[in-house]
C-alpha cells in the first residue's frame, strides 16, 4: 500500500476515533486503535513485526572450509552482540563440520525490537584473509549469507493466507539436542512451500509436533519477508531476483583482515578499521547506519 493511501486510512480512523460514539462498541474500538498504531508505525518506516523476536540463519557460500569457518565467526560476532544487549538466543538447527565451522545454523533471538534491530543484516557477507586451512598461507575470499526473518508467534490467515496443500512436510532423524528421544524417532522436520521453494527446518525440539510448529513459524517468516521485499521493490520500481546467489555481486558487507584491516558496509558506506572490535560484537555503528535503508 502506498504511503498516501496509508495516510488516508489513518485520517479516516482518527476521525472515527474522535466521534462521540467511538467507545459504544469496545471491541471494535480496540481493533481501531490497534490499526491506528500499525499505520503510524508503517508510515514512520517501522515494520509490523519490528518490535518482536527474530530468527536468523547463516549459510556458508563459496569457499569450502574457509566459508564454513567464516559462518562460525559471524555467529560468534552476533552471539557477543546479543549478550552485550541482553537478547536471548535459542539454537534451532545446526549443520556443523569437523573443524567447528557451520554449513548452516539457525537461531532464534528474543528481546525488544529484535527483528527491527537485525532485519537489515540480511545479505551476503564477505571475508578476505590469509586462509588458516591453506598450507601455503594464501589469501582467500569467503562468503556467507545471513538471513533474518520475523518470528511468528501464531500462524493464521490474518497473517498469511497459505493453502495447506502448498506445504510439503519432510521427516528425518534429529541430530540435535533432546536426550534419549533423539535419533530413535523421526523428530526432525523440514517444511517446504512448494510455489516459492522456500523451506525451513527444526530439530531442536523433543517431539515431531513441536519441531513442525517451529519449522512452520520459520517458514511463515520467510514467506512474509519475501513478500515484504517484493512490495518494497515494486514501490521503488526495482527488480529483485527470487533467488539470491551467495556470490560477490550481492554482498552487503566486507570484512578484510589482509593485506589491511577494514570492515565496510557497501549499502551505507559505513566503515571501520577496527575489525577486532566488530568481530567482538561491536556492530552498533553498522546497525545505526542501516536505519537509513
Amino acid at each position: 500500500m502506498e504511503k498516501e493511501e496509508l495516510k488516508k486510512e489513518l485520517d479516516a480512523l482518527e476521525t472515527e476515533m474522535n466521534s462521540a460514539d467511538f467507545w459504544t462498541n469496545k471491541d471494535k474500538a480496540q481493533l481501531t486503535l490497534k490499526r491506528i498504531k500499525e499505520l503510524q508505525a508503517e508510515i514512520a518506516g517501522v515494520g509490523k513485526y519490528d518490535s518482536g523476536d527474530a530468527v536468523m540463519t547463516i549459510f556458508s557460500g563459496a569457499g569450502g572450509d574457509d566459508a564454513e569457518d567464516f559462518s562460525s565467526i559471524l555467529l560468534n560476532m552476533y552471539y557477543k552482540f546479543f549478550s552485550k544487549n541482553n537478547f536471548g538466543v535459542t539454537l534451532l538447527h545446526e549443520n556443523q563440520n569437523d573443524h567447528g565451522g557451520y554449513r548452516n545454523v539457525t537461531i532464534e533471538i528474543s528481546g525488544k525490537n529484535a527483528y527491527g534491530t537485525l532485519k537489515n543484516e540480511s545479505g551476503v557477507h564477505r571475508l578476505v584473509r590469509v586462509s588458516p586451512f591453506n598450507a601455503k598461507s594464501l589469501r582467500h575470499t569467503s562468503f556467507s549469507m545471513v538471513e533474518v526473518i520475523p518470528k511468528f508467534e501464531k500462524i493464521g490467515k490474518e497473517e498469511l493466507d497459505i493453502n495447506e496443500t502448498d506445504i510439503r512436510v519432510e521427516l528425518s532423524r534429529s541430530s540435535g539436542p533432546g536426550g534419549q528421544n533423539v535419533n530413535k524417532r523421526e523428530t526432525a522436520v523440514r517444511v517446504v512451500h512448494i510455489p516459492t521453494n522456500l523451506s525451513a527446518q527444526s530439530d531442536s525440539q523433543r517431539s515431531q509436533a513441536q519441531n513442525k510448529e517451529k519449522a512452520m513459524q520459520i517458514l511463515y517468516g520467510k514467506i512474509y519477508k519475501a513478500l515484504e521485499e517484493e512490495r518494497i521493490s515494486n514501490e521503488k520500481g526495482m527488480y529483485v531476483s527470487k533467488t539470491t546467489q551467495i556470490e560477490w555481486g550481492n554482498q552487503i558487507r566486507s570484512y578484510v583482515m589482509h593485506p589491511y584491516k577494514m570492515v565496510k558496509d557497501h549499502r551505507t558506506n559505513f566503515e571501520t578499521a577496527n575489525i577486532d572490535s566488530v568481530l567482538d560484537g561491536e556492530i552498533e555503528g553498522f546497525l545505526e547506519a542501516e536505519k537509513s535503508l
